[in-house]
């Protein structure tokens, strides 16, 4: 990997750091497809139980770098390459942790909305900028945001485009905690030495049937988790789970 996305490994959580603190962690090409790169290898990657993506510095992302982006030509194809990063990351089978400082800002917000967990440090916030510069969300915030905390409250934030505390984050439900700045690292590691902990096939069918039910029917949820219900209880960590209960013992998953 470049400079510019660190990676590092221990115990199952894989941690990807943004790190072009100079440009407030902004994306350019070379970083969204090194980005991209990592996280489709996540699948074949039987070693990663959990996912920590956060940013060097005092931000997580401002967004694409626009001192970069050739805005007169080539931005479908940016685009495209900007939409297959949000793919590869929502549809990672394990837990995807944002550890937001700072601002997670147009794309940077879609990109920390993308991950299953968003824990941000008190002054940490979320902006949907884009209409501050005549644009509009992209990355995915016109599903993520509406399905999280509805259309009229995803409209103010998308045509207001200010800034959302780590707080009221919470309270919106578009994050999953606030913690003191200090305590920011400390809460993400045991979340993800809890997760990492858990069992990684339960973990990703339960990641595929929820965000499949977001835009689904009943029917087909029912026909989803039957059909994972079923091969779950043949998986050895079904075994493992319900001996380690009747043993009272700490069950030890291994994705089998």
């Amino acid at each position: 990997m470049s400079d510019a996305l660190l990676s590092t490994r221990e115990h199952g959580i894989l941690t990807l750091t943004l790190n072009r603190p100079a440009a407030r962690n902004a994306l350019d090409q070379a970083l969204v497809e090194e980005l991209t790169r990592a996280l489709q290898a996540l699948p074949e990657d039987e070693s990663v139980r959990v996912v920590v993506l956060t940013g060097a510095g005092q931000g997580f992302c401002a967004g694409a770098d626009l001192k970069t982006t050739n805005v007169t030509g080539g931005m479908e194809a940016g685009m495209d390459a900007g939409n297959a990063l949000i793919r590869a990351l929502s549809s990672a089978p394990q837990p995807c942790i944002a550890a937001i400082r700072g601002g997670a800002v147009g794309y940077g917000a879609s990109l920390a909305l993308a991950c299953d967990f968003l824990v941000m440090a008190e002054g940490a916030y979320l902006n949907q900028k884009f209409v501050k510069i005549g644009l509009m969300p992209d990355g995915g915030s016109t599903w993520f945001v509406p399905h999280a905390i509805g259309l009229h409250r995803a409209l103010e934030l998308a045509l207001l485009g200010d800034d959302l505390p780590a707080a009221r984050a919470v309270e919106l439900g578009l994050a999953t905690r606030a913690v003191a700045e200090q305590e920011l690292e400390p809460t993400v590691r045991a979340l993800a030495e809890r997760l990492a902990a858990g069992p990684p096939l339960a973990m990703a069918a339960i990641k595929q049937g929820l965000r499949c039910a977001a835009s689904g029917t009943l029917e087909q949820a029912l026909e989803y988790e039957k059909r994972a219900q079923l091969q779950l209880f043949g998986s050895q960590d079904v075994i493992e789970g319900v001996l380690a209960w009747m043993q009272r013992r700490s069950p030890a998953f291994r994705g089998r």
